[in-house]
This record gives C-alpha cells, sequence and structure tokens, in this order.
C-alpha cells in the first residue's frame, strides 16, 4: 500500500486577498483541523496537490501530513475547486485519532460485470445507480475501495445497500441513522430502445416498403409491355381476315 505524504507550511495571512496572491504564486491554501487541536492555516504547492488528486485512493486513504519537522494524520474533507479550471482552490484536512471512529466516503468499485448472469446470458446492461458510499470506522480499518460482485446478479434484479458485503469494522453511515437499507446501488436490465432507434427502424421499414411497391409495379409494367405486341398482331390478323 502506497504512503501519501503531503508537505506544507504554516501560513499567518489570511483572508481573500491572502489566498489570491497565494495562489497567483502557485501556492493552494488550505486548513488542518480536529483531534481536539487548534486549526491551523497551512498552505501547500499547487501542482503536488493537483498530482495526488489523480489517484483515487488519495481520496479515502489515511494521508500522511508533513509541516515543518512534525508529521500527522489526516484525512481529506473536502476540496473547493475551480467553476471552470482545472485547478482547486482550497484544501480541508481532518486530523485524525486512532482511537476515534471517522466518517468517510469510499468508492464502490464493481467487480465481475463481464461474467455478470444477467448480462452474459440474457443480454442484459448494467446500471450504476451509486459511485461511493459514506461509512464509519477506525482510521486503521478504512478500505479504500468496497468491491460490488456483480456475476450472479440476473436480468431485473438490483443489489442494494443492504447487500455490500462490509469488511469488519465498517459500518454504513446512513443505516446507522436510521436510512434505508433498501436503497438501490446498481441494476441490471434489458436495454430499452431509445426513440433514435426507433426512428430509424421504422424509416428502414418505410424504404424496404417501397422498394418492395416499386418492385411490383416494374414488373406489373414489364408484363403489360410484354403482352402488347401479341395484342397488336391479333388486332392486325383480324384485319386482314
Amino acid at each position: 500500500m502506497n504512503e501519501f505524504e503531503l508537505i506544507a507550511e504554516q501560513r499567518s495571512d489570511v483572508g481573500k486577498g491572502a489566498s489570491r496572491r497565494l495562489r497567483r504564486d502557485g501556492k493552494l491554501p488550505g486548513i488542518v483541523y480536529g483531534a481536539n487541536k487548534d486549526a491551523s492555516m497551512i498552505v501547500f504547492n499547487h501542482n503536488e496537490i493537483m498530482h495526488q488528486l489523480e489517484k483515487e485512493a488519495f481520496y479515502s486513504r489515511v494521508l500522511t501530513l508533513k509541516i515543518g519537522k512534525t508529521t500527522q494524520k489526516v484525512v481529506l474533507k473536502d476540496l473547493q475547486r475551480h467553476p471552470f479550471k482545472r485547478s482547486v482552490l482550497h484544501i480541508d484536512l481532518q486530523r485524525i485519532d486512532e482511537d476515534q471512529k471517522l466518517t468517510m466516503r469510499v468508492p464502490l468499485h464493481f467487480i465481475n460485470e463481464e461474467t455478470c448472469i444477467g448480462v452474459k446470458q440474457d443480454g442484459g446492461v448494467i446500471s450504476h445507480l451509486m459511485s461511493e458510499v459514506e461509512i464509519v470506522c477506525l482510521p486503521k480499518d478504512l478500505p479504500e475501495f468496497l468491491d460490488i460482485d456483480m456475476s450472479e446478479v440476473g436480468i431485473n434484479e438490483t443489489l442494494q445497500l443492504k447487500d455490500i458485503k462490509l469488511p469488519e469494522g465498517i459500518e454504513i453511515y446512513s443505516l446507522l441513522h436510521g436510512g434505508d437499507d433498501a436503497q438501490p446501488i446498481v441494476s441490471v436490465h434489458i436495454p430499452k430502445v431509445s426513440a433514435a432507434d426507433e426512428a430509424a427502424e421504422a424509416a428502414e421499414a418505410a424504404e424496404e416498403g417501397v422498394e418492395t411497391t416499386e418492385g411490383t409495379e416494374a414488373a406489373e409494367a414489364a408484363g403489360e409491355s410484354t403482352d402488347s405486341p401479341a395484342k397488336d398482331d391479333t388486332e392486325s390478323q383480324d384485319s386482314e381476315s
């Protein structure tokens, strides 16, 4: 398991103006709080954080934060992203206490989709209705992700929150607070024919109908053309008689 180490510096200048100056210099303002300690205003190298954010595990892993000569264990709690630029405006980190449970969102990984009964045998398609779930656990039990096995899911079947196989020490936050354990997370269903597909099929059928009609008319015209000389010959013979 790879360790994530974040290098930060303390900052004393706060406020919107100070934060804008930091961002212009390629820095990322942030804050670290929790574990019954005072919050600290910190600053990171923006590009280094952007590089870490490309890794899925960064969002659900215990991180090592180094400020000067001190280190502390933290988790990512919030990111403020720029509305249209590929950049981050602010980052929030929470200190952890090894003996206290924390609440985190972890991604769901849907495995064995290619061997899913509903897909392989019945031609169904998979619809992902949830991509992550909020869990509660001790820091030592924090998973990078949760696997959802799709191999035995049949056509028109749905997996729900209660179907998630949780590792020991992991609980689902919403279910601890009276949430619906039947909330769907993924389903397998028969593909729906889109309006565009229906229109294309109708147009194709209409085109085939036109071709059939044209072919029939052409055949009839050819028949009439063949009959005409014979009719003319008969009329000629009658005239001669």
